[in-house]
C-alpha cells in the first residue's frame, strides 16, 4: 500500500482541491494502469472464442497488407 501526502487547498470560490508530490502522482497512475490492464485482461477473457491464428499466419498476412499499401 502507497502512503501518499495529499495537501488539500480551497480556491478562492470555495472548490478543494487536492496537492500531490509528482512522485506520489505517478504512483497513483501507475496503479490505475495496473488496474485497466487487470480490468482489459477479464473483458478479454470474457470475449474469447477460443480461436488462435498461428503467428506465421499473422505474419504472412502483415507482409501482405505491407506490400499493397507500398503500391
Amino acid at each position: 500500500m502507497m502512503t501518499l501526502h495529499p495537501q488539500y487547498i480551497t480556491d478562492t470560490a470555495g472548490e478543494k482541491l487536492v496537492v500531490l508530490s509528482i512522485s506520489e502522482f505517478n504512483s497513483i497512475m501507475d496503479e490505475l494502469d495496473a488496474v485497466e490492464d487487470v480490468r482489459l485482461y477479464h473483458e478479454a477473457k470474457k470475449q474469447d472464442d477460443g480461436e488462435r491464428i498461428p503467428m506465421a499466419e499473422v505474419l504472412k498476412k502483415l507482409d501482405t497488407n505491407r506490400k499493397i499499401m507500398d503500391k
